[in-house]
């Protein structure tokens, strides 16, 4: 407006003439002027600590030091507060992006509306278990069963099991493991107040390992036919377990491959990252709600 030429006398309007019409102090309209260059001459949003170069570089180190594969920027932002390393998700998302560090994911294909629809996720632990089977291969002993339990609330692993036939009495192993964890023992009654969600495997309908849910005090609680969502928890372990261990590593036998599976559960307790509980690990999870519980051993 200052620099408009007036029509009358063919001269410019100064800046002190428009600031008296305005009644606005021409010491402000300079700072004004001065911040709007500012910000045009560098990002909007406060001055970041790390450029992204080197932010990329500690992200770079953190998945290379990772036990861990295919975590995605959440967990990789958790685990940069755990440094110290202070940004946002949405910096870490862009950076890891423009680098091509972000980890491939298939979109959904499904057909039509979910036979399954509710929450499987539980507000205390050794509320609801879930158990599962899946294959590993061996060079010695060929394709083999992995049984695993999980805990529906903190994550947990609660038992792994590998073995050549996947029988109903392989089936329970992962349970006792659980049991025998959780609460020391493995009596009558000894998990009661606690449901197992199943699937419909021949393994899980049989009478023997029905019984013996039912012995040490289990709810049953089976899923959906064909609907993999109902053991969502188990099925979400299963695919960690694959990307970490079973996909990335050759096992000579089926020893080779049992302890590879408890070193790895152990791992996974300890050190893997569960979003909806502020990226603490299982074993944090799980130790900050024992007391609640209220299970009698």
């Amino acid at each position: 407006m200052s620099q408009a030429v007036s029509a009358s006398t063919g001269k410019a309007y100064t800046m002190r003439r428009v600031c008296r019409v305005w009644r606005i102090p021409r010491s402000t309209v300079y700072h004004r002027l001065q911040q709007s260059k500012q910000c045009s001459s560098r990002p909007r949003g406060p001055k970041a600590f790390y450029s992204d170069a080197e932010l990329v570089a500690h992200i770079k180190d953190l998945l290379e030091q990772s036990p861990f594969h295919g975590e995605g920027y959440r967990k990789i932002w958790a685990r940069l507060r755990l440094q110290d390393i202070r940004t946002s998700p949405r910096r870490v998302l862009r950076v890891m992006r423009e680098n091509n560090l972000l980890v491939f994911q298939n979109t959904s294909i499904h057909p039509g509306p979910k036979a399954h629809d509710g929450t499987i996720t539980q507000e205390s632990s050794h509320v609801m278990w879930g158990t599962d089977m899946t294959k590993a291969y061996t060079i010695r002993d060929g394709w083999v069963s992995v049984f695993g339990a999980v805990d529906h609330f903190s994550a947990a692993c609660m038992g792994l099991h590998a073995a050549k036939p996947g029988t109903r009495f392989e089936a329970v192993e992962p349970v006792r493991q659980g049991v025998r964890e959780a609460f020391g023992a493995i009596e009558q009654h000894m998990a009661q107040g606690i449901t197992m969600r199943h699937d419909c495997g021949s393994q899980y309908l049989s009478k023997v390992f029905q019984d013996e849910l039912r012995f040490l005090g289990f709810t049953i609680s089976p899923a959906f036919v064909r609907s993999p969502q109902c053991n969502g928890c188990i099925e979400r372990f299963f695919r960690t377990l694959k990307e970490n261990l079973l996909w990335v590593r050759s096992f000579q036998d089926i020893e080779e491959l049992s302890q590879a599976l408890q070193e790895f559960k152990e791992q996974y307790n300890t050190q893997w990252l569960i979003g909806r509980h502020g990226y603490q690990t299982p074993y944090q999870v799980l130790a900050s709600h024992r007391p609640q519980q209220g299970l009698a051993a």
